[in-house]
């Protein structure tokens, strides 16, 4: 007798039916021989002829069949698999306790590949873990340690050179979280969940990792020794979930050990020396109105502005340092702070951004500035000395031409910090799936519950913003404040929106780098506390950044050939947040990293430390891999032709706007003139509201530009402006949905176009160099490489992070649909239902 498989036609004669049935490890082995096997085999093989669409849609072998170690002896076992096989006949094969034979697991040494400065703390054996695709509870066995920088989970099985993925990361593996990245983390109790935090008294038989990423870890401790248990959940709990230093990070631990052979500027513009402004400036004509300061050398005025920054070129140093020191010494006046730290702290905290700190500069001389809000409570000393500080600046900015100003109060016109980190709470816990049941339960109302969550609302709001921003500096030649509280989170939010929508510079790979050194790195936004990497405040948590991306991706899935990046560098950036070996994202003001550079070497006993920049992509990936970060089909600005330069020119400013002394208003009626008391009112008591446009008119004024805008071809080097309507804000699939199996489109999606569009530009670039070498004229391999996707039907619609052996065994239906269906007769052999639809309907 002959027991065949549908699927791969395997076949196994009798006498030979124990040898293909496994699971797991340790595992179980059926061992049977004689007339009583044959008619066992004859039987399933008569079920399985009936059954054979839910079969191979289940996508197992019957005789290979693997299942993970459940807790149930192998008698058991058994009848679970042939009622999961054949439900209706009930078939329970019932083996003897003699033909069982429980095999030992294969213990195999392995061990974790550590970065320099990197220490093994805890690990634990036997470790099994889920895989969460299919919801089978499958998996392998391995290693789990926890390391000073990372949860590695070490599989004694090695990957095998087909299934090597062609975008891997060099520092984090697939298997590996950074301690930075771990969210929160669950233990099962009894198949209840809870929230593991501070010292354990009872310790989980299973561990779930919530990762910031939004990967999910599911790990069994069934099998580890109970000592290990502890070790390593004690481990995990206290070196990712406890407060600590800020020296305590990998990032020193690296930087102490690793050689810095990497130059790591990439021609990245880091805005740390006064050249880097004073470039920027030229490049943007900003200079003319416009000039750097070296006035915070040595931190003099603020801790928390940068050690160069752009004010107006009216407003000397000697006066700044004259104001600060005015602040200074009525901080120290005020009587309810009584010691000197205190003072101090007031001092710093009031002196953060109070000044107009230029960001960028429009090409027909508008410019958008930024500054703090100052502190409500304070007293009349201090009141009448910003007061006047600001007067004189004010006074002298009122000649022309900056006489045109609009203040936007960004608090206000925005959600807070708070409403943003609540709702993309929400937001990620739509995809933070512990397996493909959860998935398909929540599908049936996925809009609604996306709705709920308000994060795409918040992300049209700030791309609303930007093109309200952008009107006033493009169409109507106004000058932009934008004034926060410290002028470190939403006002790097729609600064960089604004540069990036106007500025082709800025859509370019280093302009986009060199833009978030100039405005978050450089410009003081909180990484460490908005990022919470040090875990001691969950307060001061918000995902400032990660919204920008959000916005930045929008306009890059909406004008592709615009951007010199891909979605795959927004996506592996967004993730660099949490790899504690740049120093990018891990301090709070250029001031903090300068103090904390001081430290011993490893290597050379003395000097400071040498911190990576995220910027040098060489350390993450080989250049293979980093292709896929680079844009094939950017529409490079073509270079202007010197002999028509001049005509260019002229035609570009007659098509944009008027000449810039047309639109200059009379001194008397200049915008500071008169409102210069009214303004300064407001700054020192209540929030900034919008002082030229009436909420009248601003509508109608946005609506008219946006409207205007759309209905013309789009400039790839010029305007960009979001569409914001209705549907146009998108989920950011690649990021969000990446580990989602069910989610992936196999083949589809549009990996598949760029395979193609691919595939015809490498003919291109070959026939190109075919005629060259015809003509004598070879080029010597500068052409652009291109990454090869041969095969678009094997990949994934989340490409490069999703591969095809990712794919679930779950039908594409929801859980209620796919539940009606399993009482219905051989769906292959049911004819279509027809409905007509022209009948009488009397």
């Amino acid at each position: 007798m002959e027991l065949k498989s549908g699927i791969r036609n395997r076949s196994y004669k009798s006498g030979q039916l124990g040898s293909g049935l496994t699971w797991g490890k340790p595992g179980v082995e059926v061992r049977g021989d004689g007339q009583d096997n044959v008619r066992k085999e004859e039987r399933i093989k008569d079920e399985m002829d009936m059954e054979n669409m839910r079969y191979d849609l289940m996508g197992y072998w019957i005789m290979e069949l693997r299942l993970p170690p459940c807790g149930v002896g192998g008698k058991e076992l058994l009848s679970i698999v042939v009622r999961a096989l054949c439900p209706r006949a009930g078939i329970i094969w019932d083996p003897s306790p003699a033909e069982i034979h429980i095999k030992e697991p294969i213990e195999k040494e392995v061990n974790p590949r550590l970065l320099p400065g990197e220490l093994l703390l805890c690990e634990a054996n036997t470790v099994y873990k889920y895989i969460q695709e299919d919801g089978s509870n499958r998996g392998t066995y391995g290693k789990l340690v926890c390391t000073n920088f990372k949860i590695a989970f070490l599989d004694d099985d090695s990957a095998s050179d087909d299934n090597e993925p062609q975008f891997q990361n060099k520092i984090v593996g697939e298997n590996d979280i950074t301690l930075q990245c771990v969210d929160q983390i669950y233990g099962v109790y009894d198949e209840k969940k809870k929230l593991l935090t501070g010292q354990l008294r009872k310790y989980p038989e299973k561990l779930i990792i919530y990762c910031k990423d939004l990967r999910v870890f599911h790990f069994c401790l069934r099998y580890t020794k109970e000592e290990e248990v502890k070790r390593i959940v004690s481990g995990i709990v206290h070196h990712s979930q406890t407060p600590k230093l800020l020296k305590r990070l990998f990032l020193f631990s690296y930087a102490s050990a690793a050689p810095n052979n990497t130059d790591g500027r990439n021609q990245t513009v880091m805005f740390d020396t006064l050249e880097d402004w004073r470039d920027e400036l030229e490049r943007t004509k900003g200079n003319v109105k416009y000039k750097a300061v070296t006035t915070n050398e040595g931190y003099r005025v603020s801790e928390k502005l940068p050690l160069y920054f752009v004010v107006p070129i009216c407003v000397s140093e000697e006066s700044i340092l004259k104001y600060e020191f005015k602040l200074a010494l009525a901080s120290y006046l005020i009587p309810e702070f009584k010691n000197q730290q205190d003072r101090a702290d007031r001092n710093k905290e009031q002196s953060n951004l109070a000044y107009e700190i230029w960001c960028w500069s429009c090409h027909n001389g508008a410019a958008l500035l930024k500054m703090s809000a100052f502190p409500k409570e304070q007293d009349d000393s201090t009141s009448q000395m910003q007061k006047a500080f600001l007067d004189g600046i004010y006074k002298t900015i009122s000649k022309p031409p900056y006489e045109l100003l609009k203040t936007d109060d960004l608090s206000s016109s925005l959600p807070s910090l708070q409403d943003i980190q609540t709702a993309y709470t929400r937001f990620k816990q739509l995809f933070l799936i512990d397996n493909s049941t959860d998935f398909w339960a929540t599908d049936v109302k996925w809009f609604s519950l996306l709705e709920s969550t308000n994060w795409l609302e918040i992300i049209r709001r700030v791309l609303k913003k930007a093109i309200e921003v952008a009107e006033c500096l493009e169409r109507q030649h106004t000058n932009v404040l934008l004034i926060e509280e410290s002028a470190t989170d939403l006002c790097c939010v729609i600064s960089s929106l604004v540069q990036v929508m106007m500025d082709s510079y800025s859509r370019t790979k280093s302009g986009f780098q060199s833009l978030i050194q100039k405005e978050w790195v450089i410009g003081g936004h909180g990484f460490l506390d908005r990022c919470n990497h040090l875990h001691k405040s969950d307060k001061e948590e918000a995902p400032v950044f990660l919204l920008l991306l959000n916005c930045v991706w929008q306009l890059v899935q909406q004008y592709p050939p615009a951007f010199e990046f891909t979605e795959t560098y927004l996506t592996v950036l967004s993730d660099s947040l949490y790899v504690p070996i740049f120093s990018t994202f891990f301090f709070n003001s250029q001031h903090q990293k300068d103090t904390n550079m001081s430290g011993e070497s490893l290597k050379t006993q003395s000097g400071p430390f040498r911190f990576l920049t995220v910027w040098d992509w060489s350390v993450q990936f080989d250049p293979k891999a980093q292709a896929f970060l680079n844009n094939p089909l950017y529409a490079e600005k073509p270079k202007p032709d010197k002999s028509q330069r001049k005509t260019a020119r002229f035609k570009h400013q007659r098509q944009l706007s008027l000449p810039l002394t047309q639109t200059k208003s009379s001194t008397k009626r200049g915008f500071f003139r008169e409102e210069t008391d009214h303004l300064i009112k407001n700054i020192l008591g209540k929030r900034i509201g919008k002082f030229i446009n009436s909420s009248d008119e601003l509508p109608n004024s946005f609506r008219e530009f946006y409207d205007s805008w759309h209905s013309k071809p789009v400039d790839y080097h010029g305007l960009l402006l979001p569409r914001i309507d209705g549907p146009e804000i998108k989920v950011w699939a690649q990021r969000y949905l990446r580990w989602i199996p069910e989610a992936q489109l196999h083949g589809g999606g549009t990996i598949a176009t760029a395979a193609k569009i691919l595939d015809l530009m490498e003919e291109v670039q070959s026939l190109q160099v075919k005629m060259d070498e015809e003509h004598s004229q070879a080029i010597s391999g500068d052409v652009h490489s291109v990454p090869v996707l041969r095969n678009s039907a094997r990949l994934s619609s989340l490409f490069p992070f999703a591969l095809l052996q990712r794919q679930s065994v779950k039908p594409a239906l929801p859980t209620s649909t796919w539940k009606d269906l399993e009482d219905e007769d051989d769906l292959v052999k049911r004819d279509d239902e027809f409905v007509d639809l022209s009948g009488d309907m009397s």
